[in-house]
């Protein structure tokens, strides 16, 4: 296949369209020496950015308990499938990438193209879940903070994304060539045996693209409306009279607001405070006596 094609996997792997988890097309080609070095030094810090940023991702919410709610389940999840890509799936794509030829056998390019297929997805995924998330704790805040601890409900999430990324490529990648009764895949390279069935490209592409990117779309563009409303209607239910002192910087793109309340004073407080001397009468009795 060539490298300009334009169904393939980020991480090497022909694939459909809608993945960014790594650049490049499946055969790269034999590159310069000078070339291939810069290329390897860019991949491999890629690979280092990645890991350890997910990790610590990873290392704070197994350390913080404070951090184990419900949304952020969703986030581990995202930084797990992260972690696979950075750890597994660019490390065996950069000597294909700079040599043009798999050289790790049949077998390890099964489990490289399933693994990048649905890791990647699996990002895809959690993506959609962690704005439906953020919707719901929106548009349905009461139940959200009911259920905010909860966290059956969010690793049940987590399996299903998982279980759909891996039906959506898994089977086709490991049954494709038996249903066809051959394999289409020459000596030397490593993708998909799907990879010029173009109706299976579309139907993947809907569901692995078009469909989280619309409702992605949907669940943020909801999220600012219901913001929208909500904060004007605030804004008409405030009483004329209020007694809160309201100061407005303007920046020269934001303007930050901050309230001053004033603070109500109890009953008890202000008959003490009436059977009290005024602090002038009282200052001015002491002067005298003490002239006297």
């Amino acid at each position: 296949m060539g490298q300009d094609s334009p169904w393939l996997n980020p991480s090497g792997s022909p694939r459909a369209a809608g993945e960014g988890c790594a650049a490049g097309g499946q055969r790269g080609g034999p590159f310069g020496g000078a070339t291939a070095a810069l290329l390897a030094a860019l991949m491999g810090l890629l690979v280092l950015a990645t890991v350890l940023g997910n990790a610590l991702v990873i290392l704070a919410f197994v350390v913080d308990r404070s951090l184990r709610t419900q949304g952020n389940f969703f986030f581990l999840n995202l930084a797990i499938a992260d972690l696979l890509v950075g750890g597994f799936c660019i490390p065996l794509y950069i000597p294909y990438v700079l040599t043009g030829e798999w050289r790790l056998g049949r077998g390890l390019c099964k489990l490289w193209l399933v693994v990048d297929y649905l890791v990647c997805t699996a990002s895809v995924f959690n993506i959609v879940l962690i704005s439906f998330d953020r919707f719901i704790s929106v548009t349905k805040a009461v139940s959200y903070r009911a259920q905010k601890r909860m966290t059956r409900n969010a690793v049940l999430k987590m399996i299903t994304v998982w279980i759909a990324a891996f039906l959506l490529y898994g089977p086709a990648i490991l049954s494709w060539e038996h249903i066809a009764q051959k394999s289409i895949l020459p000596e030397g390279e490593c993708h998909a045996e799907f990879f010029h069935n173009w109706y299976f490209l579309m139907i993947a592409s809907t569901i692995e693209f078009f469909t989280p990117f619309l409702t992605v779309a949907y669940f943020n563009l909801s999220i600012y409306l219901n913001i929208r409303k909500r904060t004007s209607l605030r804004n008409e239910n405030l009483p004329p009279g209020q007694e809160d002192c309201e100061m407005s910087f303007q920046g020269e793109k934001r303007e930050h607001t901050v309230f001053f309340v004033k603070p109500k004073r109890h009953k008890h407080e202000k008959r003490a405070s009436s059977l009290s001397p005024p602090r002038k009468a009282l200052s001015q009795v002491t002067s005298e006596a003490e002239q006297a």
